[in-house]
């Protein structure tokens, strides 16, 4: 085979592959398991709502015909949904694509970007992408830390952005220092609140986000039907900013960038409130289990405000999560998320956890 003579962009070539959880199916493929669970993609248990699974199958007949490009129908329920305008409204390939179109919209060569470390990596990947410069901020047990944040923006800093609730820790920052926070950065730096989580908070600790978008046009807010809505394979989600920033990010989409059957499922999703707050309630009820239950084993977790859990193991994360995959349970290993000694769990169903957590009993006492 002769040498291939064409070498990637010298930024490109440094960048690492993000590493998903490992699919069920693979699983069952490399240790012959049939009995297989997956905790490790923040993924809901309980699927989609039956209106979105109507939606799918109704949707089939028009599979030839491509979709409307900005999904006007689902940014006008949204609005309605949310409060805001529909022209305030983007929906996208996921709402990691929304992160993407910003870097490729707004990220300029020698621009920085601040971030926390440790938090969603493709935040960092994509600003690397376009030539940019990620500042990374060190969390303060596992929560942002705002005033490291903006003690390090300078006249490079273009963008920031915040996870809440943080993936992988599932910390929260309280809304008060929030605020603050939203108030002094500069107009001319685009804020990036990432709240993927939202639905699954319960607590008035949290800043309501949205309130605030008329009067900071730098306000950028991140959400996604992946989570809570269970439709995380078809790949949509929606960014909420002012629609100049929208016309810009129009330019360097896609042309069809959500599918015709991701907008329809969406759409219904919207439709079935109840769904949602059931899946809210069994994920805050399990979480609190899984709480007491990881204490009784000697172990703690960050304060989680997701549908997940990252467990202080005191040990290699990597060496527990192989344990608990040769039994055929599926978590996140800590030393791919920036905390070696950890794993990250998602909050699965009632038997899920149960299994989860005797598994878990049982490795740590076979090694202590």
């Amino acid at each position: 085979m002769s040498e291939l003579r064409i070498s990637p962009r010298r930024n490109v070539e440094g960048l690492g592959v993000y590493v998903a959880g490992k699919p069920i199916e693979e699983v069952r493929r490399e240790l012959g398991l049939k009995n297989v669970i997956k905790l490790a993609s923040n993924e809901n248990p309980f699927g989609c709502s039956p209106l979105a699974e109507a939606a799918l199958r109704s949707t089939i007949e028009q599979v030839s015909l491509y979709p409307e490009s900005m999904a006007p129908n689902l940014a006008t329920r949204l609005g309605l949904h949310l409060g805001v305008d529909s022209d305030k409204v983007m929906i996208s390939n996921g709402s990691d694509e929304i992160i993407r179109l910003l870097t490729r919209a707004y990220i300029r060569p020698g621009d920085e970007a601040i971030m926390a470390d440790v938090t969603f990596p493709r935040y960092d990947t994509n600003v690397r992408i376009e030539n940019g410069t990620p500042v990374a901020v060190p969390l303060i047990e596992g929560v942002h830390d705002l005033t490291g944040m903006l003690n390090v923006i300078t006249d490079k800093t273009r963008m920031i952005f915040v996870c809440n609730p943080n993936n992988p820790t599932g910390t929260l920052v309280d809304k008060d220092p929030l605020l603050s926070f939203i108030r002094q950065v500069p107009q001319d730096v685009l804020l990036v609140i990432d709240e993927a989580y939202y639905e699954y908070v319960r607590t008035d600790r949290y800043l309501e986000t949205i309130p605030l978008l008329d009067d900071y046009p730098n306000l950028i807010i991140v959400r996604t039907f992946s989570k809570i809505y269970g439709l995380a394979s078809l790949r949509i989600g929606y960014g909420l900013m002012r629609p100049e920033i929208i016309a810009h990010l129009a330019k360097v989409k896609e042309p069809f960038n959500t599918n015709r059957f991701a907008q329809a499922a969406a759409l219904a999703s919207l439709d079935d409130p109840g769904f949602v707050a059931r899946c809210a309630e069994h994920n805050a009820s399990e979480r609190e289990w899984l709480v007491r239950e990881l204490t009784d084993i000697g172990l703690e977790a960050f304060p989680s405000h997701a549908n997940f859990l990252m467990v202080k193991l005191h040990r290699s994360g990597k060496e527990v999560s192989d344990n608990l995959l040769a039994r055929g349970i599926i978590v996140r290993s800590g030393h791919l998320l920036g905390y070696d000694d950890t794993i990250r769990v998602t909050i699965g169903n009632q038997e899920e956890n149960r299994l989860f957590a005797a598994a878990l009993r049982d490795i740590i006492e076979a090694t202590e």
